[in-house]
């Protein structure tokens, strides 16, 4: 059976709370509770928890920013549907910046509403879940360091059984970390599939190039672990509609530094570190967070910044609902030859662009 969805409903018009609540709970079957007031509503956040939050913005007793700025600092995580009485583009790019997943306008449009709740709640459960996982590589980390010293002991005598438990330890790692980057991922609906999508490309353009099976191999993983460092990065940043500020830039381009720092203590992936570092390198020394220069930055990362861009071109994003077609991403990733990209890596991909 499946997990009943909680909602916190938050409003002060009580004939819209009444119709919300009849449609929520007895048509949708949620377990709908609410409160007539901002302050209430803020107090029974803070004693139980809820998949999805419904606000009135604003209350007849805290204004929109007061209600979204205490919801999030009661649940950071909470996924907050505003509800407003008409579009208002200034109180919108506020309410987004402040963190709000959606808004409705009345009258409401129950499906959408409803739509808009199931999807939050799924956020909701995967954020949870990603602050879970990294709270256990944290304590995953810390255990094999102590693992480490007693394989060190006991070496001599079973060098066999200690090659088959790294072998355990190091793929039990592996997977912990690609389902971290998944559940990053899944944080914004997006970027789904974004680093699944970003490894075929490159693996295509690196067999394209002549790379040997283990450099392959190599440049696949630290495509699908690429964006791991935006685990550092607010959501509001991350799902921003709107364009980012100079600081919320700056903020941004932490996330390969932050991504090679978490992969770092990991020996064995000691030959993704630096490709998930550098992926963000431009061939004309302009990109972050080194500014390499040409062929200073590594092959790998060169290739992963060209299959990174050219799915990210051919996909929608919150910022850019619209994606470029197949010959406009073409153009521009030609356009960038020489400044953005490795030459030699754009006449790869235009050999076998057909492929992807």
């Amino acid at each position: 059976m499946a997990k009943e969805i909680r909602v916190l409903l938050i409003c002060d018009d009580e004939e819209l709370s009444r119709f919300l609540r009849e449609k929520l709970m007895v048509e949708k079957g949620y377990a709908v509770s609410s409160e007539s007031g901002g302050v209430s509503g803020l107090s029974l956040l803070g004693y139980s928890s809820f998949d999805a939050v419904i606000a009135k913005c604003p209350m007849f007793d805290l204004d929109s920013a007061e209600l979204v700025a205490g919801l999030k600092k009661i649940d950071p995580d909470c996924v907050i549907v505003a509800l407003l009485e008409q579009v208002n583009s200034k109180l919108l790019g506020y309410l987004h910046t402040a963190g709000i997943y959606d808004f409705v306008v009345k009258p409401v449009d129950i499906e959408k509403l409803s739509f808009l709740i199931e999807k939050g709640a799924r956020l909701h459960s995967l954020i949870l879940m990603n602050n879970k996982l990294f709270q256990g590589l944290k304590e995953r980390n810390e255990a094999l360091e102590k693992q480490n010293m007693l394989l060190a002991r006991r070496i001599e005598d079973s060098a066999k059984n200690l090659t088959r438990l790294y072998e355990d330890l190091r793929l039990t790692y592996l997977r912990t970390v690609k389902s971290l980057a998944q559940a990053i991922e899944a944080r914004d609906s997006y970027t789904h599939s974004h680093s699944q999508k970003v490894s075929e490309h490159a693996v295509v353009i690196a067999n394209e190039m002549g790379l040997s099976a283990k450099e392959t191999e190599v440049i696949r993983e630290a495509c699908e672990l690429h964006d791991l460092g935006k685990i550092g990065i607010q959501d509001s940043i991350l799902t921003k509609a709107s364009a980012l500020t100079a600081q919320e830039w700056d903020e941004i381009k932490k996330h390969p530094v932050i991504g090679a720092q978490i992969l770092a203590p990991l020996a064995f992936l000691s030959n993704v570190v630096d490709l998930v570092r550098q992926h963000h390198e431009h061939y004309d020394g302009s990109g972050y967070p080194d500014g390499y220069l040409g062929e200073n930055i590594l092959l790998g990362a060169r290739i992963i910044h060209l299959a990174d861009a050219y799915d990210a071109m051919c996909s929608a994003r919150a910022y850019k609902k619209e994606p470029l077609t197949k010959e406009e991403a073409i153009a521009e990733i030609k356009r960038g030859s020489g400044k953005q990209f490795d030459p030699k890596v754009v006449d790869a991909f235009l050999k076998v662009v057909d492929k992807l």
